[in-house]
Formats: C-alpha cells, sequence, structure tokens
C-alpha cells in the first residue's frame, strides 16, 4: 500500500492509495481533481473508488467534475450531502481493494456524517493508516459543529484512539503548527508537545508535510486524546471526558493562530485558482 500525500489548495490534504500489485488506486477527499489525475497519470494507476470523510466543500468539492471525467467511478461516504455520492456506507462495514482492506468508521463530531477510514493489507509489515479527515489531526482535531461534546468524546477516544498505536494518522489539514502551540498552552510541562513542536517548525521552515503522525504519538501530545489526563483536566477545570472536550473545543477556537474562516468570496478565488471554477467569457 502506497500512500501519496497531495497538498492543496490553502491549508488541505488529498491522499491517492495505491495497490501495489494491482495498480488499482483509490482517492481520499477530493478538492482538486485537475491536480489528483495529474498524479493518477504520473503513477500509472486505475482510479476505481473516492473515500469521501465529509460533504463540506474543500473535502468533496472535486468529485462530481471526477465521475464526469470517469464513467463508472464510485463516490462513498456517510453523508446524503456529499457531493456526487454512490453509495452511502454504514459504521463497521469492510470494504476491500485487491489487498487492501478498507474499515469505515463512523466519526460524528466535525460533521454529524463524518466517517473516517481504517487502512490495513494480511500479512504486510507495514504499520495501518488511519484516513481522519476533519475528525483528528496532527496534535489537535476539527472544530464541532453538528453534534454534542459527548459524540466527539466517543469518536476521538473510544473509536479512534483504540486504534493501534502503529496507525499512520493521515489527516485533512495542515494546523500542526497552530495545535501544537494550543497544546502548550494546556500543558506546559509536556516534554513531547515541546518535543513535536520543535520538529514542526523545522518542517514548516522547509515547507514539507507534517503527515503523517502515529496514534501512539498523537496519545502522548494531542490534547483532545488526552482527556483523561489530569494537567488537561486542570486546564479546562473540569473532570467528565466530554466537558473537558467541550471546554478544549472552545479554548482552542478562540487560540490567537487559529485562521478566519473563508468568506464565500475568498473560497471563490481559492477555487479559480485550483481549477475548480472557470472564468465567464466575454461576450
Amino acid at each position: 500500500m502506497k500512500v501519496k500525500v497531495i497538498p492543496v489548495l490553502e491549508d488541505n490534504y488529498m491522499y491517492l492509495v495505491i495497490e501495489e500489485h494491482t495498480r488499482e488506486a483509490v482517492a481520499v477527499d477530493v478538492a482538486v481533481p485537475k491536480r489528483l489525475l495529474e498524479i493518477v497519470g504520473r503513477e500509472r494507476v486505475s482510479l476505481t473508488t473516492v473515500l469521501t470523510t465529509h460533504h463540506h466543500w474543500d473535502h468533496a468539492r472535486g468529485n462530481m467534475e471526477l465521475v464526469r471525467l470517469l464513467p463508472g467511478l464510485v463516490v462513498l461516504g456517510a453523508d446524503e450531502r456529499i457531493c456526487a455520492l454512490t453509495r452511502r456506507l454504514v459504521h463497521g462495514e469492510e470494504l476491500r481493494f485487491g489487498a487492501i482492506h478498507v474499515r469505515c468508521l463512523l466519526t460524528p463530531g466535525h460533521t454529524s456524517g463524518h466517517m473516517s477510514y481504517f487502512l490495513w493489507e494480511d500479512e504486510c509489515l507495514d504499520p495501518p493508516a488511519v484516513f481522519s479527515g476533519d475528525a483528528l489531526s496532527v496534535a489537535g482535531c476539527g472544530s464541532r459543529l453538528e453534534t454534542t461534546a459527548q459524540q466527539m468524546y466517543h469518536s476521538l477516544v473510544e473509536t479512534l484512539g483504540t486504534l493501534p498505536p502503529e496507525t499512520k494518522v493521515f489527516c485533512g489539514h495542515e494546523h500542526t503548527l497552530g495545535n501544537l502551540e494550543f497544546a502548550q498552552k494546556v500543558e506546559p510541562c509536556n516534554n513531547h508537545v515541546k518535543a513535536k513542536l520543535s520538529w514542526a517548525k523545522k518542517r514548516d521552515e522547509d515547507d514539507v508535510p507534517m503527515v503523517p503522525s502515529t496514534l501512539g504519538e498523537e496519545l502522548l501530545y494531542n490534547p483532545f486524546l488526552r482527556v483523561a489526563e489530569e494537567p488537561v483536566r486542570k486546564f479546562t477545570g473540569k473532570v467528565a471526558p466530554a466537558e473537558v472536550l467541550e471546554v478544549l473545543c472552545r479554548e482552542r477556537a478562540s487560540f490567537e493562530r487559529v485562521a478566519e474562516p473563508l468568506q464565500p468570496q475568498a473560497q471563490a478565488l481559492l477555487a479559480l485558482q485550483w481549477g475548480l471554477l472557470s472564468m465567464p467569457r466575454p461576450k
């Protein structure tokens, strides 16, 4: 299983997962189809399926164009709002692409229909991978928009947090620096946070992706997976895990490195720059 990390838009990641024996490929969260197809052509693979984590435009906007260009392409996800959805998946459903197994994990929090995808190969020494979209990111998580804190806690801690520690985490956005700076605010004495932040600053200077992390690493420095730890509880002033998580989400939303959401005009300009829209022809 080969994973191509594809940075697009302002801070998004798309992914191309390649079954190296059959040369079949699966895409995750297609925002910019033109860029994806360039890599599909370069790798000489057959793209058969799109796995979409959730319906937001920067994760699903490219589905319609891909379906138009590749008749028969299958688009899968857990939310009817996903553009060009072929079939709706359910929690625990398993898929197969050659030697690659996929387990679908419903992870509501950011959206009510958010699905993460856990991939592995039998009798393979390579670690498994989870494509977590906006449910879990490096040292953080997506904002809670449509569900309760209890549901989000279940998604993060009980669903994703119990995957094998060697699992590689491929998330939907590059927010690593801001997440780690917030994590340092939450746990100023956590040496794992300090070390990861130093590493991330160097990666940022070199302008290279900071994914993947591993789940085992996340459990050491991601405050949203550490809601039962005393320093995190002390920071929030709460004890119940869902309440701790709710305070963390509120504090993270107001943290100074959080960017303002893109306004519709800015979204349109960004889409134009990435070839998602075309300029009207002069009359």
